[in-house]
């Protein structure tokens, strides 16, 4: 994925004024976690999404088996929201490939003023540049953390919230092109290579004038040794909101997955969401110990097996915790 521990351009763009929201900005109140009512997750469903997902292929923009992995979210998506709506586009790549792409947006309650927007990609990249074995560094990666994992944690919280809805509109998006930035076999970079679908998106919203309360992004969500810290672009444009999550899974006995550590930026959709929409987004992203995201991470074997069914549950806890603590069903 395009995201580089400590990027010069971003360092500059935390330390810039932002216009922050306010519920987002302000301090947590003492919530029992422990009792809010939130729907029944299903670890094991939200694994076959991840496993669904892959059996299409590698979802690389403009392929056979990215073509069916988007119809495929868009069928499952419109079975449990009321609309679903494809933002299509024209992406340029790094080395001047002209590839289509499809921001999948499903939304729930889509009358309601007030939003949440929950978002992931669900592209896989096209070069695995992070294998330990060079010859494989153009070979495409599969992407099941890296990708399809926030992807299947957003598709399994849509099926049980729809029985239980939150009080308060929620926008389920997918952004596409996200992780086809200019492999490090290139020795060149550029941030902007990086993130095409969040950067078409905020600046061409699916409807006019769209906002949120807040929004939060999942990337890497399943590892079998999950690692969340406090990213500095969360923690510059959404520091409440980035706070009441790291509350919350405390609060639940998480506190050793989502650690308590300020870390630096990382060039993820969130930077975009924020910048150009305005709206409060943190990430919840792997951060291992080691520097890397993890192990299999932009490698041939980001492969089902790297994908770990109570990860996925514990993330999507705490995400269903901190919106029904918000905003708990009518």
């Amino acid at each position: 994925m395009k995201k580089l521990m400590l990027i010069v351009a971003v360092v500059a763009l935390c330390v810039s004024c932002h216009t922050r929201n306010e519920e987002t900005s302000a301090t947590p109140q003492k919530i029992d976690y422990a009792q809010v009512a939130v729907p029944e997750f299903n670890a094991d469903s939200a694994y076959g999404y991840v496993a669904a997902q892959l059996a299409f292929g590698n979802r690389i923009p403009g392929s056979k088996s990215w073509e069916g992995c988007g119809d495929y979210l868009v069928r499952q998506m419109s079975l449990w929201c009321d609309t679903v709506m494809v933002q299509t586009f024209k992406s340029t790549l790094w080395d001047g490939t002209v590839v289509p792409g499809r921001n999948i947006v499903a939304s729930m309650s889509p009358d309601a003023e007030q939003r949440v927007m929950l978002a992931a990609h669900w592209d896989s990249r096209l070069w695995a540049d992070h294998d330990g074995d060079e010859s494989k560094h153009r070979q495409p990666v599969p992407g099941a953390n890296d990708g399809a994992s926030g992807v299947a944690v957003l598709m399994e919280m849509a099926r049980v919230m729809k029985l239980m809805p939150p009080s308060v509109g929620v926008d389920f998006v997918f952004f596409d092109v996200e992780d086809q930035g200019i492999p490090e076999w290139a020795d060149v970079y550029e941030d902007n290579t990086w993130c095409k679908g969040s950067q078409h998106w905020g600046k061409n919203r699916h409807v006019p004038y769209y906002s949120a309360v807040y929004g939060i992004l999942l990337d890497m969500v399943g590892a079998h040794q999950p690692r969340f810290t406090k990213e500095q672009v969360s923690r510059h444009y959404a520091p409440g909101l980035t706070d009441k999550l790291w509350a919350a899974a405390a609060a639940l006995g998480y506190g050793n997955v989502f650690v308590n550590q300020s870390t630096d930026p990382i060039l993820d959709d969130h930077l975009y969401v924020n910048q150009l929409a305005g709206i409060p987004m943190a990430d919840i992203v792997q951060n291992s110990v080691e520097g890397n995201f993890f192990t299999h991470w932009h490698t041939t074997t980001d492969n089902l097996d790297a994908v770990s069914p109570e990860t996925l549950r514990l993330v999507a806890n705490v995400v269903l915790k901190t919106i029904y603590a918000d905003y708990p069903t009518k």
